[in-house]
């Protein structure tokens, strides 16, 4: 087992920093802005354009809308978006086997965190996982220099308002997104209730399903991966679904899976 020195590093450091801009820059504003992100421009990138859009193909929207969505995430700290999608379906594939990278049977801490401090053998193999994605020129140059859009972000938040800003719009903002979307991998596996017997632990949990917009309801997505809207019941709420439910009504989604 080998250590994945990279992760280590700018996690730890996001942590840092994060607590920092808590502890010696508190405002209420902050605060504000940290969860605003997280609730509304974070699924746009994660949930909608890494997850349902790019990795699962639940709708179709025009190139220019997918690059857009798929961008916001590299900005919001996603990760090369390949490599996301990449991992999530060996996850889809492997839930809760060996192969599963994020194997909540390890344990709690290991599928919420801890599996990305270890480099495995196995992320070699991910491109055969994601060959359509590898097809697309862009995504391709987007998963290489992800960082730098991720960079460009705390670089426009100190200009429009200082190292206040990119404390709590960057790092408080990433790091509170980071453990909602992990929440997905530990907690939406151990807590909640099953609307359907999945050959997995998979659950409903629904808190996850409130913090991240939708993506808590993992029993109903790991029955049907494919489907766009991940609340299956009446009071299973799913921003991100509303979001591709407002886009479908204005044109820009089509073929969104039901």
């Amino acid at each position: 087992m080998k250590l994945n020195t990279t992760n280590l590093f700018w996690i730890t450091a996001a942590h840092i920093l994060a607590l920092i801009g808590i502890v010696f820059f508190w405002s209420w504003g902050g605060l504000a802005i940290a969860v605003l992100s997280l609730l509304l421009i974070s699924p746009l990138g994660i949930n909608l354009g890494y997850h349902r859009l790019m990795t699962h193909r639940a709708l179709v929207v025009p190139k220019w809308l997918e690059y857009t969505l798929v961008t916001i995430g590299a900005m919001c700290g996603g990760g090369s978006p390949i490599a996301w999608a990449g991992a999530h379906r060996r996850h889809h594939r492997y839930a809760n086997q060996e192969l599963d990278p994020y194997n909540s049977s390890k344990g709690f801490w290991h599928s919420h965190i801890l599996h990305l401090f270890i480099k495995e053998e196995i992320e070699a193999e991910d491109d055969r996982y994601v060959p359509d994605l590898y097809r697309d020129n862009y995504l391709v140059f987007l998963s290489k220099y992800w960082i730098w859009a991720a960079l460009a972000v705390l670089v426009l938040l100190y200009f429009i308002g200082g190292i206040q800003l990119v404390l709590w719009g960057g790092f408080v903002r990433v790091v509170l997104m980071w453990h909602a979307t992990w929440f997905v991998n530990s907690a939406a596996h151990m807590w909640g209730y099953r609307n359907y017997d999945t050959n997995d632990k998979t659950t409903n949990c629904w808190w996850v399903g409130l913090i991240a917009a939708g993506e808590g309801w993992h029993n109903n997505h790991h029955a049907n991966p494919r489907l766009a809207a991940h609340g299956h019941r009446w009071w299973e709420l799913d921003f991100t679904y509303a979001v591709i439910w407002i886009l479908e009504k204005i044109g820009l989604a089509t073929k969104v899976k039901r």
